[in-house]
């Protein structure tokens, strides 16, 4: 063991004790209360049992990226996340799914695999330093590092280069992430864009179009359905179904339509109260349904974009349908896919009206190849 890999784990030793009283609280919380028992205290957590290919991605999204990738490969296929949305999805592609522990524990949790994947900026020293001690060859993909967080990353260049040092390979979205990761580190780098945009986009439930413009609010964050709403100029013979990004929103979304129909004069429901798409405005209050309900949307205006946090999401879905789309001007985590579009329009919150008004149907102008992840994996 270095002297640095000690210091770190004595370090997260600490922060763990400290942290314990904090995590038993939130334990009680219904989004916290199956991933902190598994992840800072092992319950019902075990290792993987089979030696295979070892996928790490942060949350549901990530996850539904890796299936045409898992789907060429020909070993077992275990899966680690991090929220409990993505824990879900991933189990719909293996019963080998774990919730990753804590980085404290993984000495102790990880067993010998094939190898270790891992999707975007999940950078944890002792994940990748452990799988290669127990003989797993590292590979990073999709890797890419955003113009907010390139400063923050420079700053601690000396740590990410430790980082760096245990990984094999890494898979980048561009050639400005290469030259960034090389700066950190990073060795052995493959440029083959973004691998959500080889990802299937299928419809798995038909829903009637309804006999008027359909405009979509997609995956949207705090704050950002009274943004957009404020910015909009509502018209009765318009439909607006709102599906918020995170599942624990559904209640805090739910109080603020039903205000703001009653106040409007507009007609709501929640989609799990009542399971059609008839009203004014309507919630979608579960996963799963946003490609189908993008399959029958006029105008999309894609959140995680109007604030400044969380960088914007995956455009290629509705673009896939020839939706009419509005971004936010903050999609940096996101770059990479919107490059990939044409006819998107990218907007300050107060010109959302007038752009509705005049923005094209949008179309998917290049793809990638993953053959090159493909053949590492199976082939080592």
């Amino acid at each position: 063991m270095t002297l640095f890999t000690f210091f770190y784990l004595c370090v997260a030793l600490i922060v763990y004790i400290l942290a314990i009283p904090f995590l038993i609280l939130l334990s009680f919380k219904q989004k916290y209360r199956l991933s902190i028992p598994k992840r800072f205290f092992l319950f019902k957590n075990p290792p993987f049992e089979k030696k295979g290919i070892w996928f790490h991605v942060a949350s549901f999204g990530e996850v539904r990226s890796l299936k045409p990738l898992i789907s060429r490969l020909t070993s077992d296929i275990n899966i680690t996340t991090i929220t409990q949305t993505g824990f879900e999805e991933a189990g719909k592609i293996t019963k080998n799914n774990r919730y990753l522990p804590y980085e404290l524990l993984l000495p102790f949790w990880v067993r010998e695999q094939k190898a270790l994947v891992v999707s975007e900026a999940e950078l944890w020293y002792m994940l990748f330093l452990i799988a290669k001690l127990k003989g797993a060859k590292t590979y990073l993909i999709n890797a890419r590092i955003s113009d907010n967080s390139y400063k923050s990353y420079l700053k601690f260049s000396w740590f990410y280069k430790k980082i760096f040092s245990n990984i094999d390979m890494v898979f980048a979205q561009s050639e400005k992430d290469k030259k960034r990761l090389l700066e950190l580190g990073a060795k052995n780098i493959v440029v083959n864009g973004n691998i959500k945009a080889y990802q299937e986009i299928e419809v798995t439930k038909d829903f009637k179009k309804p006999n008027r413009e359909v405009i979509t609010l997609a995956s949207t964050h705090k704050g950002e359905e009274k943004l957009i709403f404020d910015n909009l100029e509502v018209e009765q013979g318009k439909q607006y179904i709102v599906v918020p990004r995170h599942p624990e929103r559904f209640d805090e979304v739910d109080r603020f339509l039903t205000s703001f129909s009653k106040t409007h004069g507009l007609s709501y429901h929640r989609f799990t109260k009542t399971d059609n798409l008839e009203s004014d405005i309507v919630l979608i209050d579960c996963l799963g349904e946003l490609i189908n309900l993008y399959a029958i949307s006029d105008k999309v205006i894609l959140g995680g974009s109007f604030v400044d946090k969380i960088g914007g999401h995956n455009p290629l879905e509705p673009a896939h349908f020839g939706c009419k789309i509005v971004s936010g001007k903050y999609i940096f985590n996101q770059e990479a896919l919107f490059s990939l579009v044409d006819g998107i329009e990218i907007i300050e919150i107060e010109e959302l009206n007038d752009m509705l008004k005049k923005v094209k149907p949008s179309k998917i102008t290049s793809s990638i190849e993953i053959d090159s992840i493909v053949e590492a994996l199976n082939h080592g």
